[in-house]
C-alpha cells in the first residue's frame, strides 16, 4: 500500500527510524494494559520488533499496521492498520495512540481511512476488531466506525467487534 492520506494525517509503513516511537508506544502503560507486552525494552529490540512483526506482515499478506503522522508537523501519534490473526477468520482492526493525541478524533481519522481506502483497494467485505472488555474507549470507538459486537466464543477475556460493506 502507498500511504493513505486525510485531512489531517498520513498513514505510512513504518521504517526503522521509526524505532524510538515504537519503543515509547510498546511500553505506555495504557498499550501494556489493554493490548499486551511485546518485550520491547531497547532501540535495537523495537528495530527487530519492525523488522521481524511489521515489515514481514507487509511482505506476507499485504498490510499492516502503519504509522500515523500528522501533516502539519510529521509528528507520528500512533499506529493504525489491518492485523492478520491465524486465531480470526477476517482482518482486524488496531489502532493505538500516544495518549497526549487521545481525544483529538486522530483514531477515528486513521481508522476510517483504513476502512475507507485500503479495505475496498484489498477487495475486502468483512473487517474484525478485538478489545479487552474494559477499553471502554476502544470500543465507543469501534462503535461509531460501525462496528457491532459479536459474540465471542470460549474467550471472555476479549470483546469482538465485526464491520461489513
Amino acid at each position: 500500500m502507498s500511504a493513505l492520506t486525510t485531512k489531517r494525517l498520513v498513514l505510512r509503513h513504518l521504517t526503522a527510524a521509526d524505532a524510538p516511537f515504537v519503543l515509547r508506544l510498546l511500553n505506555e502503560p495504557s498499550f501494556l494494559r489493554f493490548i499486551g507486552d511485546r518485550g520491547v525494552r531497547t532501540e535495537a529490540a523495537a528495530r527487530d520488533y519492525l523488522a521481524t512483526g511489521l515489515w514481514a506482515r507487509y511482505a506476507d499478506v499485504g498490510h499492516g499496521l502503519y504509522a500515523v503522522e500528522r501533516k502539519t508537523d510529521e509528528a507520528v501519534l500512533g499506529i493504525c492498520g489491518l492485523l492478520k490473526r491465524d486465531t480470526l477468520d477476517a482482518p482486524d482492526l488496531g489502532f493505538a495512540l500516544l495518549p497526549e493525541h487521545w481525544g483529538q478524533g486522530y483514531a477515528h481519522e486513521a481508522a476510517a481511512a483504513i476502512l475507507g481506502q485500503e479495505v475496498p483497494a484489498l477487495g475486502l467485505d468483512r473487517v474484525l476488531a478485538i478489545t479487552v472488555p474494559d477499553n471502554t474507549a476502544s470500543i465507543a470507538l469501534l462503535t461509531r466506525l460501525g462496528f457491532r459486537h459479536e459474540a465471542t466464543p470460549g474467550d471472555a477475556t476479549v470483546e469482538r467487534y465485526v464491520w461489513t460493506r
